[in-house]
């Protein structure tokens, strides 16, 4: 079966932590060892992950040296995020999986007149006790953090290089951060400062290789109603009407897990597949049922 796995930030680097190489490569080698007893079964995998924390504290190392050294936009951010979240991720997965893997660097089409960019809503960078700026939102009730546009990716540039990577059975690294947002000038493609999600842009791989499953590894086990309330629910399984009523109830948060659930429903709608939300450590379970949140025709 062909899985799209889309790694969240917990991945890479756990609360609290600095985000020095020498962390995120231990939090990449464990989740490697996971990853890789999908490899084992004989599936074809890609393999998607974020960029919030990496490309925030890059901007802010950016902002603070910037009288010395030029700044880079947004695009190519993205750009210098995904080389090093995939080499960290390539590099530890061919030691637990014997598998050739490829980072792919990877550009998706976005609208330059996409609303996303009028109201942005993709938190990115550390978590804050306060709020400190107009262009912050209070996020996953953890901090109050950066927020940039966040256009709908519409098309991916290098779809056929990992249709044929996975028809080599090879691994495939792609999409890293949500791809380089770029928009069509013409015959050219020019890039613009945005981060797309992760999870969106997962979903919209999944469709193009028409992928079996999406699987959503976050912080959290399940989706849940009401949460970080009292009398907050987790859901087992549901279905694609059910995700559309709960999501315009509002039980889902901007820019946290209401793209989340967007993209297991663009992706289950199109494909007939099923998508699972679910933990890092419950991806084993989650696939075969026993944990996580399914969403389903």
């Amino acid at each position: 079966m062909k899985i799209v796995l889309a790694l969240g930030g917990n991945a890479l680097l756990a609360k609290g932590q600095k985000g020095t190489a020498d962390e995120q490569r231990e939090n990449v080698s464990k989740t490697c060892k996971v990853i890789s007893k999908i490899i084992s079964d004989g599936h074809e995998l890609v393999i998607t992950h974020g960029n919030g924390p990496q490309v925030g504290n890059l901007l802010i190392q950016q902002d603070k040296s910037s009288k010395e050294v030029a700044a880079m936009p947004m695009d190519v951010c993205d750009a210098m995020t995904q080389g090093q979240l995939g080499y960290m991720i390539q590099s530890e997965l061919e030691k637990v999986s014997h598998r050739t893997v490829a980072t792919l660097i990877t550009q998706i089409v976005v609208d330059k007149d996409d609303p996303g960019f009028k109201h942005p809503s993709k938190p990115v960078g550390p978590f804050y006790a306060e709020k400190k700026s107009d262009d912050m939102i209070f996020d996953s009730g953890r901090g109050w953090r950066k927020v940039v546009p966040s256009p709908i990716p519409l098309d991916v540039i290098e779809i056929e290089a990992i249709k044929s990577l996975l028809h080599a059975g090879i691994v495939v690294i792609a999409a890293g951060g949500g791809g380089i947002p770029v928009f069509r000038n013409g015959y050219r493609l020019q890039g613009i400062e945005a981060v797309i999600d992760k999870d969106r842009a997962s979903a919209l791989i999944g469709k193009e290789i028409n992928a079996g499953m999406l699987l959503i590894a976050t912080s959290i086990d399940k989706v849940y109603i009401n949460y970080a309330k009292e009398n907050q629910q987790a859901l087992d399984r549901i279905t694609l009407s059910e995700a559309r009523k709960l999501m315009k109830d509002g039980q889902f948060a901007e820019g946290s897990m209401k793209p989340k659930i967007e993209a297991c429903i663009d992706f289950v709608q199109s494909t007939g597949g099923r998508a699972v939300i679910c933990s890092l450590e419950d991806i084993e379970e989650a696939m075969e049922g026993r944990a996580g949140t399914a969403i389903v025709k």
